[in-house]
């Protein structure tokens, strides 16, 4: 029987990096002429996975996104693993948005990664869903190459990981 490799599908944000993008953020938004003498605060709370974003107003508000999007980005954290929440009045007439990360990968985009997999009618590449990652396995790595390929192409809503290959 050949032997079995295999690869794990994951997701997850380096929270280091997402707290050093958000004490750059609040830097920038100390220095900024626009902000002066308005409520913008930026709380992360990194055993929650969360981020909590208040500003004065709605354009407030979306310039302040911008600029922890821009810190992300420029640290390297995937912002496809944002789950940005809905506007919400808070107290002070001012505006509150909940941000969480994804870590993990949700039960249903694991379902849509492993029905990709087997929609690609590959030879012997099995896929399985454990826990909070996609286990694939075949006895070729060339199959195994192509598959990473065609899961880089697809958009599941979040950033894949691949790691663990054996």
């Amino acid at each position: 029987m050949p032997p079995q490799h295999s690869f794990d599908v994951t997701t997850s944000v380096d929270l280091q990096e997402v707290d050093n993008a958000v004490n750059q953020a609040q830097k920038e938004v100390g220095q900024r002429y626009d902000f002066k003498g308005t409520i913008t605060e930026i709380d992360f709370s990194r055993a929650e996975a969360h981020i909590v974003l208040r500003a004065a107003s709605d354009f407030h508000m979306q310039a302040l996104f911008d600029v922890l999007q821009t810190k992300l980005i420029r640290r390297g954290v995937p912002v496809k693993n944002l789950d940005v929440g809905e506007l919400r009045p808070a107290g002070d007439d001012t505006v509150r948005r909940e941000v969480r990360l994804k870590m993990a990968l949700d039960a249903d985009t694991a379902r849509k990664v492993a029905a990709a997999v087997k929609a690609a009618k590959l030879k012997k590449v099995q896929a399985s869903i454990q826990g909070e990652q996609v286990r694939i396995t075949s006895p070729s790595r060339d199959e195994l190459q192509e598959v990473i390929a065609l899961l880089r192409r697809e958009d599941f809503g979040v950033e894949l990981t691949f790691g663990n290959f054996r």
